[in-house]
């Protein structure tokens, strides 16, 4: 049995409140997990082409004040 399916068969083995903190701990782990990731890609430059895509429009007068 591979480690995915080892897994799937624990977790449907969870009663329902050590689903629920498995469900939460994993909500807060995955939400740090995609926050790292997208320092990662902003630190490494891969998102410039959305800071350059707001300033153009900006500048071409395309934006409003909120």
């Amino acid at each position: 049995m591979i480690q995915i399916e080892l897994l799937e068969q624990q977790i449907a083995e969870l009663d329902d409140d050590s689903f629920l903190k498995l469900r939460e701990w994993f909500i807060e782990f995955d939400q740090v997990r995609w926050d790292n990731n997208l320092e990662a890609d902003s630190n490494a430059g891969k998102l410039d082409f959305l800071i350059n895509a707001a300033l153009s429009e900006h500048q071409a007068g395309k934006t409003r004040d909120l």
